[in-house]
């Protein structure tokens, strides 16, 4: 069995839990405990890491909201942790929005209002459910999320649930972008046994305004302000009997409908005060203690008018199910497939995908559309992060023409915003996000929106595509050449000058900015060489130029930094995050967008003696001796369990692993990115532990690297390398792990395996439709104990753990 050895130190499992979940890891991951013979030093055998194992690492993220959409339309509403609905348009107020509510649900025994925590502001982590919630997804096609509340208490034996979905009218793809957009609620009883008391069970709405505060920190995220509670304006009611049911519409003053309830059979639905002539609204829903009770509500984003919220109320709950289930199926031909022996891993895919164009608009006033950076906060673009969405996420699961879509603003909006820096002219070859969308310009996003363009052309060979895009991939690269040119005194000549990278809004020549203008160049020329195109040399050469400039002022610049002593009086450097005035060593964004970057980016590689010196400052260097694992986001960072203890997304380390093929390592980044960055309820990402949710910083980069460890096209250049890092998890005798139709820069891949015969034969199923040839196909014999045979489409092959093979 392939194991990994450690020292036995008692150090942090989660940002939060408390150390004794270091026994559950042992518990949980098989581990034995030896005594080594010639230091008498503890040490612990770890087996490959697992979702199951590292689920005993990280606690289950809390403060986490969801959202809850339509694709592309330019409104999201967001489910907390505990079933609170927020309605609150964050942009296009003006013209498309209307007053916000939160819909802030309690389930109870007896209905009354609840008293909030405190009258001063609190934090709803502080709540007795400490801020995680019970809550998942239905099986329909549409993101029906559902939260729980169990009763086993006060003599009741009840379950009950809340079920919401987003519909617009037709249920087809948006128009404009802004139409009306509604949520449907269902208040339901999910479970009832013999043994409860009474004949009732209730939900108590507030209908309030918005006051809940977010925040990166998770000692200020979600903090509740009572005093703003109470709702913008007056509401009234009226009730209406259908049938056996009796319903409750709820009007703004102005007659525009706020919400309607269809209520439930044999049960009861009000609109209370909270506090009289307060605005403070409640509504009080009674349902009887039968499985099954149920009742239904209807809130638009914003208040609609009667005629409008007609159509979509008589619609009810099912119908518009069902319509949405119809459009939420359709999926493009031809799109790639993963299953594996591991069910979160299998969600986590498939519902990154559909959040990808929830969090995601058509502008209604220029028709654009964009990828968001996420929702109720950071409803704007980060073109950087953002990008991943399209090149580690949609383009490899196989959704090109979504892709397409959403960057096309890139081309549209190319040369029209001044790169970030103060030696930079307006240049019209400069990509950045539209100034309507723009919170932060990063140099960086030039060289991410490059990379983006040209890394989709090359995993799809679509010509149309390239030639679309072909001028403005040229501008993007003499933009880079242009820049390089820049006589700037406060910068290293030959290199891009100063300009801000991160949210500090400090202009500095990082490794950041560096890496990924490298990045787009490099990968820009590949294209441009694939096509013949006139100019690729050219650009070869700049980008041959571009990286041997940086890395001797890189190793000028590291031979000028303070040194650190590890425990057995070894000095190590400390590696630069710029090359300029700027740069910030004990800034936690040191780690997420410092020198570990450089070798994703093809600045320098793994092995490289000032790369293992930047990880191993991150993994054993002085910031791990006063590491609070209590996990204040802004001290000094470090990684844990092979994640960044400040924005996990940004765990650039992970490809250091991949590229030294350090299976172990890299497994433990993979599955703490599943475990302790993408909630296991929902899915959705955080971008700091406990801190700022609705949306997918981080799932895009866990699916490349599930892709990464089965299917490898950028491991060696012109190469396809086939199961070099996957989980062993995935082998198993019972079950089939698939990765069907996977787009590759060859063309699209198929790999399906399972062990046979007890586990001494890998079975493999290989198909591939290249465009073009890779050089050589490698299957790389995975590490299982006892293996002694691969078969490939039905030809064996003595073979033993480790072994490489090449393909036909």
């Amino acid at each position: 069995m392939d194991k990994k050895y450690v020292r036995f130190s008692l150090g942090a499992v989660d940002l939060l839990a408390p150390l004794f979940v270091f026994c559950v890891l042992i518990a949980a991951s098989g581990t034995a405990l030896g005594m080594a013979s010639a230091n008498k030093e503890t040490t612990v055998v770890l087996t490959e890491p697992s979702a199951e194992i590292a689920n005993g690492w990280w606690q289950e993220d809390r403060n986490v909201w969801t959202p809850i959409g339509w694709k592309n339309h330019i409104f999201q509403f967001n489910v907390l942790y505990n079933g609170t609905i927020v309605a609150e348009p964050k942009r296009y107020v003006e013209k498309y929005g209307g007053p916000a509510i939160q819909l802030t649900v309690t389930a109870s025994a007896d209905g009354k209002i609840p008293s909030p925590l405190s009258q001063e502001p609190y934090l709803l982590s502080n709540m007795p459910d400490r801020g995680i919630g019970n809550q998942g997804w239905t099986e329909n096609s549409t993101p029906v999320l559902w939260t729980d509340w169990p009763f086993g208490m006060q003599g009741y034996g009840i379950v009950v649930r809340e079920e919401i979905f987003a519909h617009i009218p037709g249920a087809g793809d948006v128009k404009s972008g802004a139409e009306p957009l509604y949520a449907w609620t269902r208040l339901s009883v999910k479970h009832s046994d013999q043994w409860h008391n009474g004949q009732y069970f209730f939900f108590t709405i507030g209908l309030h305004s918005p006051h809940i505060e977010r925040s990166m920190e998770q000692d200020s995220n979600l903090r509740v302000t009572p005093k703003y509670t109470c709702y913008s304006g007056q509401l009234t009611a009226e009730q209406s009997v259908e049938g056996s049911r009796v319903n409750l519409t709820v009007f703004e003053a102005d007659k525009k409908i706020r919400l309607a309830v269809i209520g439930p059979e044999g049960g009861r639905v009000d609109l209370v005060e909270g506090k009289p002539g307060a605005n403070d609204y409640y509504l009080r829903v009674m349902l009887p203690i039968k499985k099954g009770a149920h009742a239904d509500i209807l809130l638009p984003m914003v208040p609609a008018e009667s005629k409008e919220f007609e159509k979509e109320f008589v619609l009810g709950y099912d119908n518009a199910l069902k319509q949405s289930d119809t459009y939420w199926s359709i999926v493009p031909e031809n799109i790639a497939r993963i299953d594996t022996p591991e069910k979160q891993v299998n969600e986590a895919i498939e519902r990154s995908v559909k959040f990808a164009e929830v969090i995601a608009e058509k502008n209604p006033d220029t028709g654009e559309y964009s990828f968001l950076s996420g929702t109720w906060h950071y409803t704007m673009l980060w073109s950087t992060p953002t990008s991943w969405v399209s090149h580690m996420l949609l383009d490899i699961m196989g959704y090109p023409s979504i892709v397409e879509k959403h960057i096309e603003l890139f081309r549209g909006n190319q040369g029209t915003v001044k790169p970030p820096g103060p030696a930079y002219k307006l240049h019209p070859g400069y990509f950045s996000s539209p100034k309507v969308l723009t919170s932060i310009d990063w140099m960086s996003d030039h060289g991410a929106i490059l990379y983006t363009v040209c890394k989709h052309a090359l995993l799809t060979g679509d010509r149309q595509f390239i030639e679309k895009w072909h001028d403005s991939i040229i501008k993007g690269c003499e933009f880079i050449k242009d820049s390089r040119t820049i006589q700037d005194v406060n910068s290293v000549a030959g290199l891009l000058p100063g300009a801000v990278t991160d949210d500090r809004m400090v202009p500095t020549q990082s490794g950041w900015n560096m890496g990924w203008n490298y990045k787009g160049l490099v990968t820009a020329v590949r294209l441009l060489r694939e096509i013949s195109d006139p100019r690729a040399e050219e650009f070869a050469r700049e980008a041959e130029s571009f990286r041997e400039v940086f890395v001797k002022a890189l190793q000028k610049r590291a031979a000028e930094m303070p040194r650190w002593t590890d425990d057995k009086g070894n000095s190590h450097v400390i590696v630069p995050d710029s090359l300029s005035a700027g740069g910030n060593i004990v800034h936690s964004f040191y780690l997420d967008t410092g020198p570990m970057f450089l070798v994703w980016s093809g600045l320098a590689d793994a092995d490289d003696e000032l790369m293992r010196e930047a990880v191993l400052f991150f993994r054993e260097g002085p910031n791990t001796k006063v590491y609070d694992p209590r996990g204040y986001v802004w001290q000094r960072p470090v990684l844990v369990h092979e994640i960044s203890s400040c924005e996990p997304c940004y765990s650039w380390n992970i490809f250091h692993s991949w590229q030294l093929g350090d299976r172990y390592k890299f497994l433990e980044a993979m599955y703490s990115l599943l475990s302790g960055a993408i909630s296991r309820q929902t899915y959705i990402s955080c971008e700091t532990r406990h801190g700022i949710h609705g949306n997918i910083f981080a799932n895009p980069i866990f699916v490349y690297l599930v892709r990464l460890s089965v299917i490898d096209d950028e491991i060696e250049q012109g190469q396809l390398h086939l199961l070099r890092l996957v989980p062993k998890a995935w082998l198993k005798t019972d079950y089939q792990t698939r990765f069907e139709n996977m787009p590759t820069e060859f063309g699209p891949v198929t790999i399906k395996f399972k062990l046979a015969e007890q586990g001494k034969v890998l079975d493999v199923s290989y198909q591939a439709k290249f465009r073009h040839q890779p050089k050589k196909t490698v299957l790389h014999v995975p590490p299982v104990a006892g293996l002694v045979k691969v078969i490939v489409n039905g030809k064996a092959t003595k073979a033993r753990p480790g072994d490489v093979l090449l393909l036909d």
